[in-house]
């Protein structure tokens, strides 16, 4: 079966299927490992005008760029991003140290990374990592996360408790995790 746009197969523990375009207008579909080729590529053809009209938008996005001369960003340099890092390495440490203290909690390392699918996280021994590019979102953004990790020490999942644990530190929370879902990619395209 042929479509008119190529697609990339990754196969996972996942119980169902989908499909993504990604900003740069590639074509992945996440599959279990139990589907077959033919019904992956069905599934595809029932989601083509969605894809296409997908791919359309990142096309007239970047033809726009084009137009007003705005230019890729050019790769941060290995520098420049261990500068952000350690920055973002003391406030996350001071904001973490003041929230743990509210809440009455106790965490173990703080580590800085650079991924593109998450903020923040936090292991069962209490290890955080947070996401070095929320640096660049406005403050309350910086607390929610900070906040939302902490809550994962009393409840390891998204349930009414934890999210009444975030509520009762930050009752605002809801505008920065809608911030977040709305604007969290424009942080990549900041620096």
């Amino acid at each position: 079966m042929s479509h008119p746009f190529e697609y990339k197969v990754i196969y996972s523990s996942r119980k169902t299927i989908a499909i993504q375009v990604t900003r740069e207008g590639q074509v992945l579909v996440r599959s279990p490992k139990s589907c077959t080729r033919s019904y992956i590529d069905t599934f595809v053809s029932q989601n083509e005008n969605w894809v296409l009209k997908h791919l359309s938008r990142i096309k007239e996005t970047e033809s726009q760029k084009e137009k007003a001369g705005i230019c890729p960003q050019p790769p941060l340099s290995e520098k420049d991003r261990a500068r952000y890092m350690k920055i973002a390495r003391d406030i996350f440490a001071r904001k973490t140290e003041y929230y743990a203290r509210i809440m009455d909690i106790s965490y173990g390392r703080i580590s800085i990374r650079e991924q593109k699918t998450r903020w923040g996280s936090c292991s069962s021994k209490g290890n955080l990592n947070f996401n070095w590019r929320l640096i660049l979102a406005p403050e309350e953004v910086l607390d929610y996360v900070v906040v939302h990790e902490l809550a994962h020490r009393r409840e390891m999942n998204h349930s009414k408790a934890f999210y009444a644990i975030v509520e009762s530190v930050l009752p605002d929370y809801r505008s920065a995790r809608k911030w977040l879902r709305d604007n969290g990619q424009t942080l990549w395209e900041t620096v």
